[in-house]
């Protein structure tokens, strides 16, 4: 397994237990490190203390519900790559979880290796934010000592 994919970890969000655990299970087979919640709740407490490279997450889901999560997660991290699953979609919906920040939708049974491709995205997308942010931070670091 590539060293640098063991630091890439995927949160799962989704009230069907059967589901998350046989992603989850693909995940790791492809080498991520797959972690799940079975709620937004739950998700929003693994967020404020672990640092995802992407979140795969529900639509419909009891008491907080993706759109619910999306939004707070984002308070947590505006960089977190989300990607919205659902089986009940609908376009509006897509529209508007993209207009909160998730970056893709996919409907529900998402074709493995669709998603697998989106995860990827998620973390060229994520890699290219830490890039600014470094390059940003060594920028401010040079003006501050005149070089």
């Amino acid at each position: 397994m590539d060293t640098d994919m063991a630091e890439e970890k995927i949160l799962i969000v989704d009230d069907e237990q059967d589901f998350v655990s046989a992603l989850a299970k693909r995940l790791r087979s492809k080498g991520w490190d797959a972690e799940t919640a079975s709620g937004g709740k739950e998700a929003l407490e693994m967020a404020e203390s672990s640092d995802y490279t992407a979140i795969v997450l529900d639509l419909k889901m009891p008491g907080l519900d993706g759109i619910q999560t999306l939004k707070r997660l984002k308070v947590i991290n505006p960089d977190l790559q989300i990607i919205l699953l659902t089986g009940h979609g609908s376009i509006r919906e897509g529209v508007e979880a993209m207009k909160h920040g998730a970056i893709d939708f996919l409907e529900k049974p998402a074709d493995f290796e669709d998603l697998l491709e989106k995860i990827n995205a998620a973390k060229a997308n994520r890699m290219l934010l830490v890039d600014k942010k470094m390059e940003k931070k060594i920028t401010n670091i040079l003006k501050k000592k005149f070089w």
